[in-house]
């Protein structure tokens, strides 16, 4: 468990890698686009008469 361990956030950082452990830096741009998503999915409300 160090820095030739892939899985763990040590690893990953001296491999330059991203994953689960490590996400990357999330932007503005790719929130919005992720909202955005979410927002269509969402089912319309029913009426109930």
């Amino acid at each position: 468990m160090g820095r030739g361990d892939i899985k763990s956030k040590k690893g990953k950082i001296f491999a330059g890698s991203f994953g689960k452990t490590r996400p990357a830096r999330v932007t503005k741009k790719a929130v919005a686009a992720t909202a955005e998503v979410a927002e269509k999915k969402k089912p319309a409300a029913k009426k109930k008469a």
